[in-house]
């Protein structure tokens, strides 16, 4: 009970962590926005937190679930766990391939063509999207994991 119980704490500690991370880089991006020469270093610290502060966090919560479900003997198919391990994989799925590489290239065209490309506005504004979406995975995630609806029979 005891294992079960730290491995709880480290699991939402873990959480706490890679949404709380997240949830600051939209008011980053948004104040740096308005002082221009700010933006290359917000993007590189949001970059460098997000890979060595959330995306190794939303990892340990994965691992940690996993044995949360082996240690205490939970069924993987119980709908409220299935259902949030198919919006975490797809969250996986869009920030691997969808927000890292975007902020990847905005950083990139940001030091290449400057703010006011247009190039620069696209990957922006696609930034923004995908960041809303994670946001709102994360938050649906969290929702099941906290509240265990009854889905389906």
């Amino acid at each position: 009970m005891m294992l079960y119980l730290v491995l709880k704490w480290v699991h939402i500690l873990a959480a706490i962590i890679a949404i709380g991370a997240n949830a600051t880089y939209g008011i980053w991006i948004a104040r740096a926005s308005r002082r221009t020469e700010a933006l290359p270093f917000t993007l590189h610290g949001i970059k460098l937190i997000d890979d060595r502060i959330a995306n190794p966090a939303y990892g340990l919560s994965l691992v940690t679930g996993a044995l949360m479900v082996f240690v205490g003997k939970i069924n993987l198919t119980t709908p409220w766990l299935l259902t949030s391990l198919g919006l975490y994989l797809l969250l996986v799925v869009v920030g691997l391939f969808g927000y890292t590489p975007v902020l990847k290239r905005q950083i990139q065209i940001l030091e290449s063509r400057g703010a006011t490309s247009p190039e620069y506005q696209a990957h922006a504004r696609q930034g923004t999207i995908l960041g809303i979406v994670l946001a709102v995975l994360a938050i649906v995630i969290v929702f099941l994991m906290v509240v265990k609806p009854a889905l389906w029979g």
